[in-house]
């Protein structure tokens, strides 16, 4: 799979395009870690917009039950998930706040056990302070992380309305002093972390385990299709038949969500 990371982008208004149910999960504050083969490339506000493949009822069910099962470990178990989970749509935003490695957030002892459990790829991007649009934004998106067209922004800012999450999650920094101290391999440095505790609640209760393995088979139905980051010129340039082909490469690219 090919990095989806922009070295050479500067991003003022970074924008990330989920599948659903994931984009809405993680706007709503009920995901808080969104995992990715690669590194964050932006600290601070990313704006969430979800794709145009219409979740199954299967795939909704199996994200739903995971989130139910982790949440009861931290004593929540009041979820209210979306009623909707529109397609082609700008739906709010999170910030960023630092990006980990899997191993590092599995065994951070100073966060909540089910946030520990959503660590499942190689980097995980810790999310905070969720907001939704209250009238979600038609848009086309794109491939890894890219910058809002600025008419769309302008409209987003009013739109904003403060969620209130399941459970308020606060990532503590390894130097209180820089609050862009959370990095890939941070944790070893001045964080209290522990043994791998996951692996060892996973195997606690059966229907954590069932549902840990549900929302992996519901993740992994778009991991069989990728490519590699957009080239110059990737939407608006070239024959109609490439354009075509272009947007169907496009739908289908999103990385494999978690």
């Amino acid at each position: 799979m090919g990095s989806r990371r922009r070295d050479d982008v500067n991003y003022r208004n970074p924008c990330l395009t989920m599948h659903q149910p994931w984009a809405s999960l993680l706007v709503y504050g009920i995901k808080r870690i969104e995992g990715r083969s690669w590194p964050s490339p932006v600290t601070g506000r990313l704006w969430i917009h979800a794709a145009s493949k219409i979740p199954d009822p299967e795939t909704i069910k199996a994200m739903e039950d995971f989130y139910k099962q982790i949440y009861a470990l931290d004593g929540v178990t009041n979820l209210k998930f979306p009623e909707h989970y529109p397609v082609s749509r700008l739906l709010g935003c999170v910030e960023v706040v630092g990006c980990v490695k899997c191993e590092e957030l599995t065994s951070w002892e100073d966060v909540p056990q089910g946030v520990r459990l959503e660590g499942q790829t190689a980097f995980c991007w810790l999310c905070e302070q969720p907001q939704k649009l209250l009238v979600p934004f038609e848009m086309r998106g794109n491939q890894g992380v890219y910058n809002l067209e600025k008419r769309i922004l302008e409209g987003a800012l009013r739109g904003l309305c403060p969620v209130e999450p399941p459970m308020r999650v606060k990532f503590p920094l390894p130097d209180p002093r820089n609050p862009l101290s959370i990095k890939p391999g941070s944790l070893a440095h001045g964080l209290k972390t522990g043994p791998n505790k996951s692996k060892m609640d996973e195997g606690s209760s059966p229907n954590l385990a069932a549902a840990i393995a549900g929302a992996r088979a519901a993740a992994t139905q778009f991991s069989k299709k990728s490519y590699g980051p957009p080239t110059a010129g990737f939407q608006g340039q070239g024959s109609r038949n490439n354009a075509k082909e272009n947007a169907q490469r496009l739908e289908t690219s999103y990385e494999q969500p978690w």
